[in-house]
C-alpha cells in the first residue's frame, strides 16, 4: 500500500473506521426561512471544511426537529431561542434576550448534551408595521411614537389574538389606541391589506420577505414587549467534538445574518422563486467567499 492509500485510510479510521468519513447531517425545520438556513449551513460546511453533508432540510415543526437532534438523526439545526424557551423547555416567556439565550445553552446543555453556538445575527419575533408614507407623516420610528398619535386599524393573524405574547398585552404595554376591533386575517393577506388601507397597522413577522420590498417601517419594540426569538444553530456537542474544525466554520456565519439580510434572502426564495440552494450559496459568495 503506497503512502496515499495510508494517510486515506489512517483518516478514515479516525473520523468513522475502514468505511469511510462520516457525514454530518443538516437538519431544518419546514419554512422558508429555515430550509434557506439549511442549505446556508450545509453549504458552509462543505466549502469550509471539505466534510461531507446529508441534508435533511424541511423535516417538519420545532418538536419534529428537536426529536432528531436528540436522537442523533440530524447533527445539528437553526432554532430560535424564544421557541426553544416555551415550546421545548416549557418555561414562560422572557423578555431580555442574553437571559433567555443562557436559560437554553444551560438547559439544552445538561439536558441533552446539546450546544447553542453564538447567534446568527436575527430575531424573528413579531413586528408591527405601518406604510413608510405613515412612518414618514408622523416621524414614527417606534412603538411608543404610535401610542402617542391617533387611534389605529390593526391587521392581525388569528395566532395573534390568542397568543400571551399577542394582542392584549401589547395593547396595555404602550397604550395603543384602536378605532375598531382589529381585523383578522391569514398572514399572508396582511400585507395587501395594509398597502390598500384596509387596515393602517399589522402585526407581522421581523423577517418576512414582502417587508424587504414594500414601502412599510418597522416599529422598534422600544418597551421590549414581544420575547426574543433569536436564530442560533443548535449542534450535538459529541458532533463538534468529532469535527474539531466544525464549531469555527460555523461561528464565522455568527452576527452576519441581520433581520434585513433575512428578510432579502426569504424575499429571493418566496418573493423571485430562487431555488434555496441558489439563494443560500450567493450569500456564502458575499460573506464568505474569499475564504473557500
Amino acid at each position: 500500500m503506497d503512502r496515499a492509500k495510508v494517510v486515506a485510510c489512517l483518516s478514515a479510521l479516525l473520523l468513522a473506521g475502514c468505511g469511510g468519513p462520516r457525514r454530518i447531517v443538516v437538519g431544518s425545520k419546514n419554512f422558508t426561512e429555515q430550509v434557506i438556513l439549511g442549505e446556508i449551513l450545509a453549504r458552509q460546511i462543505e466549502r469550509r471544511l471539505g466534510i461531507p453533508v446529508e441534508r435533511k432540510i424541511n423535516l417538519g415543526g420545532t418538536l419534529l426537529a428537536h426529536e432528531a437532534l436528540v436522537n442523533g438523526s440530524i447533527d445539528l439545526y437553526p432554532e430560535y431561542t424564544g421557541t426553544a424557551l416555551t415550546a421545548v423547555l416549557k418555561r414562560p416567556a422572557g423578555t431580555d434576550r442574553a437571559a433567555v439565550l443562557d436559560a437554553v445553552r444551560t438547559a439544552y446543555r445538561r439536558q441533552w448534551r446539546l450546544d447553542w453556538l453564538p447567534p446568527l445575527g436575527f430575531n424573528n419575533t413579531f413586528a408591527m408595521m405601518v406604510r413608510g408614507e405613515t412612518a414618514r407623516a408622523g416621524k414614527l420610528a417606534t412603538l411608543s411614537d404610535a401610542a402617542h398619535s391617533a387611534a389605529w386599524r390593526l391587521g392581525i393573524g388569528y395566532e395573534f389574538q390568542q397568543r400571551p405574547d399577542g394582542l392584549d398585552g401589547l395593547l396595555k404595554a404602550y397604550e395603543l389606541k384602536t378605532s375598531a376591533d382589529p381585523v383578522t386575517m391569514d398572514l399572508g393577506l396582511l400585507y395587501s391589506a395594509l398597502e390598500s388601507r384596509k387596515v393602517d397597522m399589522i402585526a407581522a413577522n421581523s423577517t418576512d420577505g414582502l417587508a424587504a420590498v414594500l414601502d412599510v417601517k418597522v416599529l422598534e419594540d422600544d418597551r421590549h414587549y414581544f420575547p426574543p426569538y433569536e436564530c442560533a444553530v443548535v449542534a450535538r456537542e459529541e458532533t463538534l467534538a468529532q469535527f474539531p474544525g466544525l464549531r469555527g466554520a460555523l461561528e464565522e456565519l455568527s452576527g452576519k445574518l441581520t433581520d434585513a439580510v433575512m428578510r432579502g434572502l426569504n424575499h429571493a426564495v418566496d418573493g423571485e422563486h430562487r431555488p434555496a440552494g441558489e439563494v443560500a450559496a450567493g450569500f456564502l459568495d458575499g460573506v464568505t467567499g474569499a475564504r473557500r
